[in-house]
Protein backbone atom coordinates (compact mmCIF):
# COMPACT_ATOMS: atom_id res chain seq x y z
CA UNK A 1 0.00 0.00 0.00
CA UNK A 2 1.57 3.59 -1.13
CA UNK A 3 -0.19 6.47 0.40
CA UNK A 4 0.29 10.05 -0.44
CA UNK A 5 -0.35 13.18 2.03
CA UNK A 6 -1.00 16.23 0.16
CA UNK A 7 -0.44 19.73 1.66
CA UNK A 8 1.25 18.13 4.52
CA UNK A 9 2.83 21.22 6.01
CA UNK A 10 -1.03 22.57 7.39
CA UNK A 11 -2.59 21.18 10.51
CA UNK A 12 -4.66 18.68 9.11
CA UNK A 13 -1.55 17.64 7.04
CA UNK A 14 0.08 16.92 9.91
CA UNK A 15 -2.72 15.91 12.06
CA UNK A 16 -2.70 13.17 8.95
CA UNK A 17 0.95 12.00 10.04
CA UNK A 18 0.23 11.27 13.34
CA UNK A 19 -3.45 9.42 12.92
CA UNK A 20 -1.69 6.95 9.84
CA UNK A 21 0.87 6.14 12.63
CA UNK A 22 -1.03 6.43 15.65
CA UNK A 23 -3.47 3.44 14.13
CA UNK A 24 -0.84 1.99 12.10
CA UNK A 25 -2.35 2.04 8.49
CA UNK A 26 -1.55 -0.93 6.53
CA UNK A 27 1.02 1.39 4.32
CA UNK A 28 4.34 0.12 2.79
CA UNK A 29 5.48 3.90 2.01
CA UNK A 30 4.37 7.07 2.03
CA UNK A 31 5.09 10.22 -0.05
CA UNK A 32 4.53 13.59 0.88
CA UNK A 33 3.06 16.82 -1.60
CA UNK A 34 2.71 20.18 -1.05
CA UNK A 35 3.08 23.84 -2.31
CA UNK A 36 6.55 25.24 -3.97
CA UNK A 37 7.20 26.48 -0.38
CA UNK A 38 7.11 23.62 1.15
CA UNK A 39 8.98 21.38 -1.29
CA UNK A 40 11.91 20.34 -0.12
CA UNK A 41 10.33 20.68 4.16
CA UNK A 42 11.44 17.53 5.69
CA UNK A 43 9.01 15.41 8.42
CA UNK A 44 9.74 12.77 10.26
CA UNK A 45 7.34 9.19 10.13
CA UNK A 46 7.68 6.25 11.71
CA UNK A 47 11.46 7.14 12.44
CA UNK A 48 11.56 7.83 8.69
CA UNK A 49 12.94 11.55 7.71
CA UNK A 50 10.31 12.13 4.57
CA UNK A 51 10.86 15.01 2.13
CA UNK A 52 8.30 16.98 0.74
CA UNK A 53 7.60 17.05 -3.03
CA UNK A 54 6.25 20.09 -5.37
CA UNK A 55 2.46 18.93 -6.63
CA UNK A 56 2.64 19.33 -9.74
CA UNK A 57 0.82 18.14 -12.66
CA UNK A 58 3.42 15.00 -13.84
CA UNK A 59 2.86 11.24 -13.22
CA UNK A 60 3.83 11.62 -9.88
CA UNK A 61 0.90 9.52 -8.56
CA UNK A 62 1.06 6.97 -10.81
CA UNK A 63 1.74 3.74 -8.44
CA UNK A 64 -0.23 5.84 -5.17
CA UNK A 65 -3.02 3.89 -4.08
CA UNK A 66 -4.63 6.48 -1.75
CA UNK A 67 -4.13 10.06 -1.65
CA UNK A 68 -5.81 12.14 1.38
CA UNK A 69 -5.42 15.69 0.59
CA UNK A 70 -5.72 18.86 2.48
CA UNK A 71 -4.51 21.62 0.57
CA UNK A 72 -7.83 23.68 -0.13
CA UNK A 73 -10.81 23.75 -2.86
CA UNK A 74 -8.84 24.87 -5.56
CA UNK A 75 -5.71 23.34 -5.24
CA UNK A 76 -7.88 19.89 -5.03
CA UNK A 77 -10.05 21.02 -8.05
CA UNK A 78 -6.88 21.96 -10.07
CA UNK A 79 -4.52 18.72 -9.48
CA UNK A 80 -7.81 16.30 -9.10
CA UNK A 81 -7.08 14.69 -12.57
CA UNK A 82 -3.25 14.63 -11.63
CA UNK A 83 -4.21 12.77 -8.74
CA UNK A 84 -6.93 10.30 -10.09
CA UNK A 85 -5.74 9.49 -13.33
CA UNK A 86 -3.62 6.28 -13.02
CA UNK A 87 -6.42 5.03 -10.29
CA UNK A 88 -5.13 6.38 -6.91
CA UNK A 89 -8.19 7.14 -4.47
CA UNK A 90 -8.67 10.64 -3.63
CA UNK A 91 -9.66 11.49 0.17
CA UNK A 92 -10.33 15.09 -0.27
CA UNK A 93 -10.47 17.32 2.91
CA UNK A 94 -11.93 20.44 0.92
CA UNK A 95 -15.10 21.65 0.12
CA UNK A 96 -14.35 21.44 -3.79
CA UNK A 97 -16.41 18.10 -4.52
CA UNK A 98 -19.05 17.59 -1.43
CA UNK A 99 -22.06 18.34 -2.94
CA UNK A 100 -21.27 16.79 -6.32
CA UNK A 101 -23.60 14.19 -7.46
CA UNK A 102 -21.04 11.27 -8.60
CA UNK A 103 -18.48 12.23 -5.54
CA UNK A 104 -19.46 10.48 -2.08
CA UNK A 105 -19.54 12.37 1.22
CA UNK A 106 -19.32 9.82 3.74
CA UNK A 107 -19.04 9.59 7.74
CA UNK A 108 -17.58 5.65 8.28
CA UNK A 109 -20.11 5.40 11.13
CA UNK A 110 -22.94 6.60 9.00
CA UNK A 111 -22.71 5.98 5.25
CA UNK A 112 -19.67 3.93 4.63
CA UNK A 113 -21.86 1.77 2.14
CA UNK A 114 -21.37 5.01 -0.21
CA UNK A 115 -17.88 4.25 -0.49
CA UNK A 116 -18.88 1.15 -3.07
CA UNK A 117 -19.54 3.36 -5.87
CA UNK A 118 -16.48 5.92 -6.55
CA UNK A 119 -17.55 7.09 -10.50
CA UNK A 120 -14.32 9.54 -10.20
CA UNK A 121 -12.29 8.14 -7.61
CA UNK A 122 -12.39 11.05 -5.33
CA UNK A 123 -14.46 10.51 -1.84
CA UNK A 124 -15.22 13.81 0.02
CA UNK A 125 -14.84 14.84 3.52
CA UNK A 126 -17.84 16.18 4.72
CA UNK A 127 -16.87 20.00 6.79
CA UNK A 128 -15.89 19.32 10.67
CA UNK A 129 -18.84 20.78 11.88
CA UNK A 130 -21.66 18.39 9.99
CA UNK A 131 -19.31 15.39 11.10
CA UNK A 132 -19.12 16.03 15.04
CA UNK A 133 -23.39 16.65 14.73
CA UNK A 134 -24.62 13.64 11.99
CA UNK A 135 -22.28 11.09 14.44
CA UNK A 136 -24.58 12.18 16.86
CA UNK A 137 -27.87 12.18 15.19
CA UNK A 138 -27.18 8.76 13.46
CA UNK A 139 -28.24 6.62 16.56
CA UNK A 140 -31.20 8.93 17.35
CA UNK A 141 -32.24 8.89 13.51
CA UNK A 142 -32.46 4.90 13.85
CA UNK A 143 -34.30 4.79 16.88
CA UNK A 144 -37.19 7.30 15.17
CA UNK A 145 -36.37 9.33 11.97
CA UNK A 146 -35.57 13.24 12.84
CA UNK A 147 -37.57 15.63 10.98
CA UNK A 148 -35.50 18.66 11.94
CA UNK A 149 -32.38 19.82 14.10
CA UNK A 150 -31.63 23.53 15.45
CA UNK A 151 -27.75 24.02 15.83
CA UNK A 152 -25.71 26.22 17.66
CA UNK A 153 -21.67 25.81 17.26
CA UNK A 154 -18.86 27.27 19.01
CA UNK A 155 -16.18 27.02 16.62
CA UNK A 156 -12.08 26.90 18.01
CA UNK A 157 -9.68 28.65 15.88
CA UNK A 158 -8.52 25.74 14.78
CA UNK A 159 -11.19 25.60 12.01
CA UNK A 160 -9.23 28.35 10.21
CA UNK A 161 -5.94 26.73 10.43
CA UNK A 162 -2.57 26.38 12.01
CA UNK A 163 -1.83 30.51 11.56
CA UNK A 164 -5.27 30.88 13.22
CA UNK A 165 -4.71 29.56 15.56
CA UNK A 166 -1.39 31.59 16.31
CA UNK A 167 -2.99 34.75 16.24
CA UNK A 168 -5.22 33.70 18.91
CA UNK A 169 -2.22 32.66 20.93
CA UNK A 170 -0.56 36.07 20.17
CA UNK A 171 -3.75 38.46 20.44
CA UNK A 172 -3.82 36.40 24.26
CA UNK A 173 0.10 37.58 24.43
CA UNK A 174 -0.90 41.17 23.55
CA UNK A 175 -3.80 41.51 25.86
CA UNK A 176 -1.53 40.47 28.93
CA UNK A 177 1.33 42.59 27.86
CA UNK A 178 -0.85 45.61 27.09
CA UNK A 179 -0.15 46.09 23.42
CA UNK A 180 -2.36 47.05 20.45
CA UNK A 181 -4.48 43.61 19.31
CA UNK A 182 -3.11 42.25 15.76
CA UNK A 183 -5.96 41.11 13.42
CA UNK A 184 -5.53 38.63 10.42
CA UNK A 185 -7.05 36.06 10.30
CA UNK A 186 -10.39 36.58 11.97
CA UNK A 187 -12.74 39.51 11.16
CA UNK A 188 -12.02 40.75 14.57
CA UNK A 189 -10.16 40.36 17.60
CA UNK A 190 -10.81 36.40 19.00
CA UNK A 191 -9.47 37.02 22.17
CA UNK A 192 -11.93 37.93 25.15
CA UNK A 193 -14.40 38.05 22.06
CA UNK A 194 -17.12 35.72 20.38
CA UNK A 195 -17.59 36.09 16.33
CA UNK A 196 -21.30 35.25 15.41
CA UNK A 197 -19.63 34.76 11.69
CA UNK A 198 -18.21 31.67 9.92
CA UNK A 199 -17.28 31.58 5.92
CA UNK A 200 -18.70 34.27 4.44
CA UNK A 201 -22.42 35.61 4.31
CA UNK A 202 -25.11 34.11 1.65
CA UNK A 203 -28.15 35.38 0.19
CA UNK A 204 -30.23 33.98 2.81
CA UNK A 205 -28.67 35.70 5.37
CA UNK A 206 -26.93 32.38 6.31
CA UNK A 207 -22.95 31.88 6.39
CA UNK A 208 -21.58 29.40 3.58
CA UNK A 209 -20.63 26.76 7.08
CA UNK A 210 -23.89 27.13 7.95
CA UNK A 211 -25.73 26.04 4.33
CA UNK A 212 -22.99 22.96 5.02
CA UNK A 213 -24.44 21.59 7.95
CA UNK A 214 -27.75 21.66 6.21
CA UNK A 215 -27.02 20.45 3.00
CA UNK A 216 -24.08 18.14 4.00
CA UNK A 217 -25.95 16.48 6.58
CA UNK A 218 -29.33 15.58 3.63
CA UNK A 219 -26.42 14.27 1.88
CA UNK A 220 -24.92 11.78 3.87
CA UNK A 221 -27.91 11.04 5.90
CA UNK A 222 -29.90 10.52 3.11
CA UNK A 223 -32.59 11.86 4.41
CA UNK A 224 -34.70 15.23 3.85
CA UNK A 225 -33.90 16.12 7.64
CA UNK A 226 -33.93 20.01 8.19
CA UNK A 227 -31.14 21.74 9.60
CA UNK A 228 -30.76 25.60 10.68
CA UNK A 229 -27.33 26.33 12.37
CA UNK A 230 -25.74 29.44 13.94
CA UNK A 231 -21.92 29.14 13.37
CA UNK A 232 -20.03 30.94 16.10
CA UNK A 233 -15.91 31.68 16.37
CA UNK A 234 -14.94 31.90 20.32
CA UNK A 235 -11.73 32.20 21.60
CA UNK A 236 -10.84 28.34 22.13
CA UNK A 237 -7.74 26.91 20.52
CA UNK A 238 -8.89 23.40 19.30
CA UNK A 239 -12.12 21.35 19.90
CA UNK A 240 -15.46 22.55 18.46
CA UNK A 241 -19.00 22.30 20.41
CA UNK A 242 -22.02 22.26 19.40
CA UNK A 243 -25.61 22.70 21.19
CA UNK A 244 -28.22 20.52 19.28
CA UNK A 245 -31.88 20.77 19.16
CA UNK A 246 -33.61 17.95 17.21
CA UNK A 247 -37.05 16.32 17.07
CA UNK A 248 -37.94 13.14 15.61
CA UNK A 249 -41.24 11.61 14.22
CA UNK A 250 -41.81 9.68 17.57
CA UNK A 251 -41.60 10.75 20.84
CA UNK A 252 -38.38 8.73 22.20
CA UNK A 253 -37.79 7.84 25.92
CA UNK A 254 -34.69 9.76 27.24
CA UNK A 255 -33.06 6.74 28.49
CA UNK A 256 -33.46 4.82 25.11
CA UNK A 257 -31.43 7.51 23.60
CA UNK A 258 -29.17 7.69 26.24
CA UNK A 259 -28.50 3.84 26.00
CA UNK A 260 -28.04 4.15 22.15
CA UNK A 261 -25.86 6.91 22.23
CA UNK A 262 -23.70 4.63 25.00
CA UNK A 263 -23.28 2.07 22.28
CA UNK A 264 -22.89 4.55 18.78
CA UNK A 265 -18.96 3.90 17.02
CA UNK A 266 -17.31 7.10 17.67
CA UNK A 267 -19.58 8.26 20.59
CA UNK A 268 -18.47 8.75 24.18
CA UNK A 269 -21.42 9.71 26.58
CA UNK A 270 -20.40 11.98 29.20
CA UNK A 271 -23.38 13.09 31.00
CA UNK A 272 -23.65 13.20 35.03
CA UNK A 273 -24.50 16.95 35.09
CA UNK A 274 -25.27 16.52 39.21
CA UNK A 275 -21.77 15.70 39.15
CA UNK A 276 -20.12 18.53 37.42
CA UNK A 277 -19.71 15.96 34.39
CA UNK A 278 -20.45 17.17 31.02
CA UNK A 279 -18.06 17.85 28.08
CA UNK A 280 -15.58 20.47 27.01
CA UNK A 281 -13.24 21.71 24.98
CA UNK A 282 -10.76 21.47 27.45
CA UNK A 283 -9.58 17.76 27.95
CA UNK A 284 -10.80 16.81 24.90
CA UNK A 285 -7.99 17.84 22.46
CA UNK A 286 -6.51 14.86 20.36
CA UNK A 287 -9.38 12.38 21.28
CA UNK A 288 -10.92 10.23 18.56
CA UNK A 289 -14.72 10.63 19.96
CA UNK A 290 -17.50 12.54 20.14
CA UNK A 291 -18.24 13.59 23.61
CA UNK A 292 -21.36 14.08 24.11
CA UNK A 293 -23.59 15.17 27.44
CA UNK A 294 -26.13 17.73 29.16
CA UNK A 295 -28.81 14.95 26.94
CA UNK A 296 -32.00 16.38 28.12
CA UNK A 297 -36.07 16.39 26.96
CA UNK A 298 -37.05 19.50 24.71
CA UNK A 299 -39.45 21.26 27.11
CA UNK A 300 -41.34 22.60 24.38
CA UNK A 301 -41.89 19.55 22.26
CA UNK A 302 -42.59 16.02 23.72
CA UNK A 303 -40.51 15.09 20.29
CA UNK A 304 -37.70 17.21 21.11
CA UNK A 305 -34.13 16.12 22.50
CA UNK A 306 -31.35 18.85 23.39
CA UNK A 307 -27.53 17.67 23.80
CA UNK A 308 -24.24 19.47 24.00
CA UNK A 309 -21.42 17.67 21.92
CA UNK A 310 -17.48 18.75 21.83
CA UNK A 311 -15.17 17.00 19.25
CA UNK A 312 -11.54 17.75 18.30
CA UNK A 313 -12.13 19.94 14.92
CA UNK A 314 -8.79 19.18 13.62
CA UNK A 315 -8.74 15.09 14.05
CA UNK A 316 -12.33 13.43 13.95
CA UNK A 317 -13.03 16.47 11.77
CA UNK A 318 -10.86 16.00 9.61
CA UNK A 319 -7.77 14.29 9.47
CA UNK A 320 -9.28 11.07 11.34
CA UNK A 321 -12.69 10.75 9.37
CA UNK A 322 -10.36 10.46 6.07
CA UNK A 323 -8.17 7.64 7.67
CA UNK A 324 -11.38 6.09 8.32
CA UNK A 325 -12.38 5.63 4.82
CA UNK A 326 -9.30 4.50 3.77
CA UNK A 327 -9.45 1.89 6.71
CA UNK A 328 -12.68 0.97 5.62
CA UNK A 329 -11.58 0.68 1.59
CA UNK A 330 -8.79 -1.38 2.52
CA UNK A 331 -11.26 -3.62 4.89
CA UNK A 332 -13.50 -4.47 2.22
CA UNK A 333 -11.32 -4.61 -0.49
CA UNK A 334 -12.18 -1.57 -2.91
CA UNK A 335 -8.26 -0.69 -2.80
CA UNK A 336 -5.38 -2.68 -3.78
Amino acid sequence: MKVAVVGVSGAVGQEFLGVLQEREFPLNELVLFGSSRSAGNQYSFKGETLTVKELRDNDDFKNIDIALTSAGGGTSKQFASTITRHGTIMIDNSSAFRMDHDVPLVIPEVNPGDLHNLPRNIVANPNCTTIQMVVCLKPIHDLSPIKRVHAATYQAASGAGAAAMAELEEQIRQIAAGDPVTVDKFQFQLALNLIPQVDVFTENGYTKEEMKMYNETRKIMHSDIEVSSTCVRVPVLRNHSEAIWLETEEELNLQEVKNALSKAPGVTLKDDPENLVYPMPLGSASKDDIFVGRLRKDISNPKGIAFWCVGDQIKKGAALNAVQIAEYMVEKGLVS
